[in-house]
């Protein structure tokens, strides 16, 4: 079983039968509790959204190659969506790989992949990805860009208008994002797929309710 959960901005929680990653936990940067990561794997798409807990299995905050439980973890490097060509990368892009399902997370990415990074990522069959814009993070184009640049089974949108959240910048609604990719929604509290047969035959988006 494979599941994700929307804790709100980029803040999702993948979980197996083995184990849970608790992605980009610091919600206390816009205005809610941290997500807890006791027992859990912490996973920051850029040090600052990470809360760095002692409690956590492990914390992944940059590139390289990680196995724990039964999640193979590959961390890329990417460009931050603010920074230039010559600003070190600053992002990471995560690729998560179960026995079933192949999910990719990005965080407040530069709206265009280059090849070396889509070769990294490779097929995946789910993506998470930001939405809100507003010069913060990506917006609706920019985000429909990537998704087709890594054309997923299933998008996950995040980062987008909550009137429960208190966001730097305020960020868009989601519809601009649905309206740009086209693709058809469905609304559900949890993404919950058995394995890659239970994947929808064309890209859909998930809006999953935050929780």
């Amino acid at each position: 079983m494979f599941e994700v959960e929307y804790k709100g901005a980029n803040c999702i929680v993948v979980s197996s039968k083995k184990a849970s990653i608790v992605i980009d936990p610091k919600l206390s940067l816009v205005g809610l509790k941290d997500a807890p990561v006791k027992e859990a794997i912490e996973l920051a798409t850029e040090a600052r959204f990470a809360v760095k807990s002692d409690d956590a299995k492990l914390l992944i905050e940059g590139p390289g190659e990680y196995g724990i439980a039964d999640f193979d973890i590959r961390g890329v490097a990417a460009q931050r969506h603010l920074d230039t060509e010559t600003d070190p990368k600053a992002s990471t892009i995560y690729r998560i790989e179960t026995p079933e399902l192949r999910l990719a997370v990005v965080g407040n990415i530069y709206e265009k992949l280059d090849e070396t990074q889509l070769e990294a990522i490779g097929v995946v069959d789910i993506l998470a990805i930001p939405v809100g814009g507003n010069g913060y993070t990506l917006d609706p184009t920019g985000a429909a860009t990537i998704v087709r640049q890594i054309e997923p089974k299933i998008v996950i949108p995040v980062h987008y208008a909550d009137g429960a959240l208190k966001y730097e910048v305020p960020q868009g609604d989601l519809e601009p994002f649905i309206t740009e990719l086209g693709a058809p929604v469905e609304e559900t509290s949890k993404l919950k797929l058995k394995n890659s047969s239970a994947l929808p035959a064309v890209l859909t988006v998930f809006k999953l309710t935050r929780n």
